[in-house]
């Protein structure tokens, strides 16, 4: 059998996850190539965010460090986070019925709205839409913002953390477009293309409210 043998990169993400936490001395075990070249391997991975150094100090003597993979470090591994959801849903509804999963999705949506109301504490428009923008964006929805000359804002979704499920669902685009209708019950929110239907990016107008 004939197995690919791991890259200095991936050897290090490997030897983190299931040692979860080594010194650089801990890291050495696993490696016959020079530290200065493990270091430069790991400097690198520490800039594209996939491992951290933390600091450990001591009664006595100088603080020593460890290396541990980010979350991002974790999501290089295969998982099935990004499919379990739809296919949990679909065994609901085969089980169910539709109804039943536009149920589940229902709640989501209560709970989302929920959430933006319990985050969101202006009443000014230009900082509501500032504040849906920060949320969404902690999200991993990666969201510009762009004021228009007539006041109104054009935001654009970058990224989709939901994409998989939403494509499959198109109740949850549905549902997204109703939470920000009543965040902005003054407005009139305009969806204008998504990623779901192959679009770069998902783009709203959210328009400033009229006076009077």
């Amino acid at each position: 059998m004939n197995v690919k043998r791991a890259t200095t990169r991936q050897k290090l993400l490997n030897v983190l996850k299931k040692d979860h936490e080594l010194t650089i001395d801990g890291i050495m075990k696993y490696f016959t190539i020079s530290e200065v070249a493990v270091r430069r391997h790991i400097h690198e991975l520490e800039n594209q965010g996939l491992i951290k150094k933390n600091t450990n100090k001591q009664k006595i003597g100088r603080p020593y460090y460890t290396y541990v993979l980010t979350k991002e470090g974790h999501r290089t591994f295969p998982n099935q986070y990004e499919k379990l959801p739809v296919e949990l849903l679909k065994d609901l509804e085969d089980v169910q019925g539709q109804k039943a999963v536009e149920s589940v999705l229902q709640r989501r949506m209560e709970r989302e709205k929920a959430y933006f109301e319990m985050e969101m504490k202006s009443d000014n428009f230009d900082e509501r839409v500032a504040e849906v923008a920060r949320i969404q964006d902690e999200k991993g929805y990666m969201v510009e913002i762009k004021k228009t000359a007539d006041g109104h804002y054009e935001m654009k979704n970058y990224n989709c953390p939901i994409a998989n499920l939403a494509s499959c669902y198109k109740k949850v685009c549905d549902n997204e477009r109703i939470v920000f209708d009543e965040i902005f019950e003054k407005s009139e929110v305009i969806p204008h293309s998504c990623i779901t239907d192959g679009d770069n990016f998902c783009k709203w107008t959210i328009k400033r409210p009229t006076k009077g």
